[in-house]
């Protein structure tokens, strides 16, 4: 069978970035996998998805009149949110210590709540009110910056530091 060529859609292409997170939240909390690397690829995801997403994404979709302007705002603060949860677990020197495992569940708490309601609002009211040649475009665009931001090691401790501080 054929390779399925992959999705420009921008709601599909966030999708698939929230179901690895997902994948690398199961990586993190399990005693066989290799959790430091697991949190390394986990960082570099979370920033440059919500960089690319507020860059590109976001704005764009505040334009259409069937997606509540308030929820996108609301994302925008969610990540702060979800990049502080990341500082906190990146500062953390023994992984797999109770204090890293006590801020990696506030991580998931806040990525999870983050990605839930994105889903129910604004990737939903995307999905129903934004043509695909447009969701398209947006994917394009989100799928270059998000690259951009991960080739520049944006998951880096210093960089997290950086934004959070911002």
């Amino acid at each position: 069978m054929p390779e399925k060529a992959a999705s420009t859609d921008v709601v599909e292409l966030i999708l698939d970035d929230h179901r690895r997170m997902e994948e690398l939240f199961r990586r993190m909390r399990s005693v066989e996998a290799e959790r430091a690397e697991a949190l390394r690829e986990f960082a570099g995801l979370l920033i440059a998805h919500a960089l690319a997403e507020e860059r590109d994404v976001y704005p764009s979709l505040k334009r259409y009149r069937d997606i509540d302007n308030d929820e996108v705002e609301h994302g925008v603060e969610e990540h702060e949110e979800g990049n502080k949860a990341l500082l906190a677990l990146l500062e953390v020197e023994d992984v797999g210590s109770d204090d890293w495992d006590d801020k990696l569940e506030k991580l998931v708490e806040a990525v999870t709540h983050h990605t839930d309601e994105e889903e129910r609002t604004i990737l939903n009211g995307a999905r129903e009110n934004v043509a695909m040649e447009r969701r398209e475009e947006l994917g394009t665009a989100f799928t270059e910056e998000r690259a951009k931001q991960l080739g520049a090691g944006c998951g880096d401790i210093d960089n997290v530091r950086r934004i959070v501080r911002a």
